[in-house]
């Protein structure tokens, strides 16, 4: 075995008494710096997964109600959450805009308010229309009882989705009956009979007080609109992080009607993707807090092993031993903490990851983190990053107690008490 070796082994493995028959720290330190590049580790990896968990549910809960990017009549002066002016539909526009290679689909949609009523109750509601192109499958992880609407060709769907919130006020449950009333601007009101066949919880109050499902047409016949009428369009991307890019593309269509607008729905719900933005920056600092701690503590372990061991360092260079020698003791001291830290850490962190999948332990108040359990999803390049950053930083940075025996002058370090 080589020297180096031997030694730095001895130092970290051995459980006799040091110098004057105490009891070497050597071993004590070793297993603190350890346990506390563990603990940096599996934060950092618990954190980010958390992160990208908490945002992508969020996120998802907002697109599936709203799409990426809505088309709609320009009105500078409208609520953000409203019925829309009804447009003519556009389908050589929408035939265009499918062709977008970062369009993953495109559907017609309406939005109008109506009152839902039962025997003793009695509730506003904003009822959003969509038709036969439109893909439930963007609602399905949020439908908690019963199905989706279902289509038919001759007439309009007598089926409505409604919300846990709304079921819970009016006292309904799945296949109930329930009247539902439109005013028109004419001031008349017609009513018609549906049957609830699912209830939806979003986890959004906004979205959830609001927002009943149900058939384009169920809005275009009771509201006297024309066939070729709706609200707009909205669009799905396959990467949202170019809604952006997208909505200006198609604006500067063409034959991209004038009076119509393009709405990000970044713009829609302002408040909550500042807020995703801020669990970004709250991410980071927490990320960057915790790689300063792993390093300070490393280099703290590591000035105390060379100065406990600063008289064998003495002895060794008196018997010859070279700079280089000496250094590689410490530099394996060095890599074992920082490896066995890594791998550990990232173990456990990874470990309860699983965990909380599989049992959702870490609750949270739904009203304010729009879910009742903290979401995870690892993203295997990030774990891999932060294993190999703080590999390469712990080691870059630990360089420099290392080379602090190069100084170190043989007799000085024999006599050093």
């Amino acid at each position: 075995m080589k020297v180096a070796g031997f030694i730095a082994n001895r130092i970290a493995f051995n459980k006799s008494t040091g110098p004057g028959g105490h009891k070497s720290f050597s071993r004590f330190i070793i297993r603190l710096s350890i346990v506390a590049t563990v603990i940096s580790v599996a934060v950092m990896i618990v954190t980010l997964s958390l992160a990208n968990g908490f945002q992508e549910t969020v996120s998802q809960k907002v697109f599936s109600f709203w799409g990426h990017i809505r088309i709609q009549e320009k009105q500078p002066e409208k609520a953000i959450i409203s019925e829309e002016t009804p447009i003519i539909k556009n389908d050589s526009l929408a035939e265009s805009i499918r062709q977008n290679i970062q369009v993953q689909s495109i559907h017609p949609f309406a939005t109008k308010y109506a009152i839902l009523k039962t025997k003793d109750e009695i509730e506003g509601v904003l009822v959003k229309g969509f038709d036969k192109t439109y893909d439930f499958k963007n609602l399905q992880p949020f439908i908690k009882q019963g199905r989706p609407i279902q289509f038919n060709d001759s007439s309009y769907s007598r089926d409505i989705m409604i919300s846990a919130y709304t079921a819970r006020q009016l006292k309904l449950n799945v296949n109930d009956r329930i009247l539902i009333y439109f005013i028109r601007p004419d001031g008349n009101i017609r009513p018609d009979k549906l049957t609830v066949t699912g209830i939806y919880k979003t986890g959004i109050e906004e979205y959830d007080k609001t927002f009943a499902i149900g058939d384009i047409k169920l809005i275009q016949r009771l509201n006297d609109w024309q066939p070729d009428e709706a609200g707009g369009y909205e669009i799905f991307l396959k990467d949202y992080h170019k809604i952006n890019a997208v909505a200006d593309e198609i604006y500067n269509m063409d034959n991209f009607p004038p009076t119509w607008n393009t709405v990000s729905v970044k713009n829609i719900s302002p408040n909550i993707f500042d807020w995703l933005n801020m669990q970004d920056v709250t991410r980071n600092v927490l990320i960057g807090f915790m790689i300063i701690v792993a390093i300070i503590n490393l280099i703290t372990c590591l000035i105390i092993l060379v100065l406990e061991r600063i008289r064998m360092v003495g002895i060794l260079k008196s018997l010859g031993a070279t700079n280089w020698t000496v250094q590689k003791i410490f530099l394996r001291h060095s890599a074992f903490i920082t490896i066995t830290g890594i791998v550990i850490g990232a173990a456990f962190g990874l470990g309860l990851l699983y965990l909380q999948q599989a049992t959702g332990f870490i609750k949270l108040n739904e009203e304010a983190y729009y879910m009742s359990t903290a979401a995870v999803k690892i993203v295997w390049w990030q774990v891999g990053a932060i294993c190999l950053g703080t590999l390469t930083v712990c080691f870059l940075v630990l360089m420099i107690p290392s080379i602090l025996v190069r100084n170190v002058q043989p007799v000085q370090a024999i006599q050093f008490r």
